[in-house]
């Protein structure tokens, strides 16, 4: 039984569980299903990513203060967010993956890091 790459349907040479012919079609299959199927899909996933970035460049130690103002400025949307836990105490935390933030009084915010 012969069998054909996934990607470009040329025949398989090799072990018997090769699914593609080559690493190019290997890749190519990959990127084609893992890429963002919508542009907006894409335009939240970069805004993730920026807001991401921001928190990690600001909160190096793990555990810090800022303004809201500063975080705007550098292009953080605080629209969009990964997660929000609520805590005892009734505090509200959003995170983006591991970083989180914290609203105090006079538009500062408490920049945190959730040990993964």
């Amino acid at each position: 039984m012969t069998k054909s790459c996934l990607e470009c349907g040329d025949k398989i040479v090799g072990r018997e569980d090769k699914k593609f012919c080559s690493d190019g079609c290997r890749n190519a299959y990959n990127n084609k299903i893992n890429k963002d199927s919508t542009n907006f899909m894409r335009n939240v996933n970069n805004k993730l990513r920026k807001n991401y970035r921001i928190l990690c460049e600001l909160n190096v130690d793990g555990k810090t203060k800022t303004s809201r103002s500063k975080m705007f400025n550098k292009g953080f949307d605080f629209d969009y967010f990964t997660n929000i836990l609520n805590t005892k105490t009734g505090n509200t935390y959003y995170f983006l993956y591991n970083q989180g933030y914290l609203a105090l009084e006079n538009d500062y915010l408490m920049l945190v890091k959730k040990d993964i």
